[in-house]
């Protein structure tokens, strides 16, 4: 892995752990050598993701559109912001930016951007890993809801074998990388038998 994607909120979100998850992610990318990818934003657990890893010593690569560009402040010191024209081309750079998928808490944009990596993995469009950093509890009531569309046989793959849930970040890193390492290893026996 040389990078990771994280979907995380604008806003700071009512609890300090959200900040504490944030900071600890940007620092732990950074102190790993892994590139931080992320929305861009100068904004709340965004900003304190950015902040961190920068400070940290780490690369950080913003993407966004250009409609947002124009109508909020983005992050001045990023290593690289990428503008696009639309939010399909947006999410496009960051899958193919990305060698895995986190999600701290957010708002409707943190859930619909995981979501749609998610269901890419799910539909063979690509084979990295994804995660919820379930910081303060906060993916359990989104867990039962993917437990009830499991059980009501919504689901072809159990979603707990497609999406890595701790609520540490050093943990959601080695359980990132070490998904990677089977999915290679994997892939590897697969055209060993081709």
């Amino acid at each position: 892995m040389n990078s990771i994607c994280v979907f995380l909120g604008s806003s700071i979100g009512n609890h300090p752990a959200y900040m504490e998850a944030a900071d600890a992610m940007g620092r732990e990318l950074a102190a790993r050598g892994l590139t931080c990818v992320y929305g861009g934003s100068c904004t709340g657990l965004m900003n304190q993701l950015a902040n961190s890893a920068l400070a940290a010593g780490g690369k950080v690569l913003g993407v966004t559109v250009q409609a947002l560009k124009d109508k909020e402040n983005f992050h001045q010191g990023l290593t690289k912001l990428y503008v696009l024209p639309t939010m399909h081309e947006r999410k496009n750079l960051m899958v193919q930016l990305s060698d895995g998928f986190v999600a701290l808490p957010g708002g409707i944009g943190t859930f619909e951007e995981f979501f749609e990596v998610y269901t890419l993995g799910q539909m063979g469009f690509h084979a990295k890993p994804c995660g919820l950093l379930d910081v303060n509890g906060f993916y359990a009531p989104l867990e039962l809801m993917l437990d009830t569309a499991d059980k009501e046989g919504f689901l072809k793959n159990p979603y707990q074998q497609s999406i890595i849930r701790t609520e540490d970040p050093a943990e959601m890193l080695d359980l990132l990388q070490k998904a990677t390492e089977n999915k290679a290893s994997q892939l590897l026996k697969q055209k060993a038998f081709q």
